[in-house]
């Protein structure tokens, strides 16, 4: 019966503790209210002043969710602090001893694409709306949050990466610069004469409009390739995939029509057989007959 009673005892001074502390858990339902509230409101207020700035997108977001998360994190700690009376911040971290160590290896490639979503945010380079090849990915950057970037490749697909990929291995941005240089080969017979061929594929790239006139348009003689003397045309255009596409396509039928109209061949693979004996060659009439 006393073990009844002591159990009786305990339930009830429970119950009454909790009675005692129902208003202490109302106050701080209020203040976690309060705070979504205000965390809302605070992002609207930091929205509008980085708007009027010439802070990137990117940063932008990085000011609205430091700010955001900082509310919160001031409105949890008051809400603990006023639900629990002997509650402190230096009291949290000592009660968690090794199970913050535990969960620091938990979450560690969380926290690792945090930090690495804050420095690539801080990066000058890389915007949104870039064009960039990271890892095998080719796409434009869509949107860049603390922890994952959002890149939608040219065919359309949306590749969700981590920031730490972004961070840690080499990023190549297409469109960091208006205008990019373009290159292709250009095979012609051995026999042409070769400063008619250069001055008729210079002639045909600067009647294009796609072209960029303010760079200059490379031709030289690359090398003597198996069937054809080639060369290496270099140009320049807007940095854009489609229109590196457009303008090598265009570059193409340019350079063709204008070595047809001089009668410059583009020969076609020649290969040569070598035998170690001379081949033999005998008539249909030669034959023997069929017996």
């Amino acid at each position: 019966m006393n073990y009844i009673d002591t159990l009786r005892e305990q339930v009830t001074d429970m119950w009454q503790g909790f009675i005692l502390v129902l208003p202490n858990i109302a106050v701080a339902l209020i203040v976690i209210f309060i705070t979504a509230l205000l965390a809302k409101f605070a992002v609207k207020i930091a929205d509008r002043l980085t708007s009027r700035t010439s802070l990137r997108t990117d940063l932008q977001q990085l000011v609205e969710t430091v700010v955001k998360i900082a509310i919160w994190i001031i409105g949890l700690l008051l809400a603990a602090a006023i639900a629990v009376p002997g509650f402190t911040p230096a009291g949290l971290i000592a009660g968690l001893g090794i199970g913050a160590l535990a969960i620091g290896f938990a979450f560690q490639d969380t926290f690792e694409n945090f930090l690495a979503g804050v420095l690539v945010m801080l990066r000058e380079k890389m915007q949104i709306g870039d064009v960039i090849e990271v890892e095998g990915i080719i796409g434009k950057v869509e949107r860049i949050t603390l922890r994952e970037s959002y890149i939608r490749q040219l065919s359309n697909e949306l590749t969700v990466v981590p920031n730490s990929m972004l961070f840690k291995n080499p990023v190549k941005i297409f469109t960091d610069e208006p205008i990019r240089r373009n290159e292709l080969m250009v095979g012609v017979a051995y026999d042409t004469d070769l400063p008619l061929a250069k001055k008729t594929i210079l002639g045909a790239l600067e009647g294009l409009e796609i072209i960029n006139k303010d760079k200059p348009i490379d031709v030289f003689a690359q090398e003597f390739g198996g069937s054809s003397i080639d060369f290496l045309v270099r140009f320049w255009v807007d940095s854009r995939p489609r229109d590196l596409r457009e303008s090598k396509s265009q570059v193409i039928f340019a350079i063709k029509d204008a070595l047809d109209a001089a009668e410059i061949d583009i020969p076609f693979p020649i290969q040569t057989n070598m035998f170690p004996e001379p081949l033999r060659v005998v008539s249909e009439s030669q034959e023997e007959p069929t017996r």
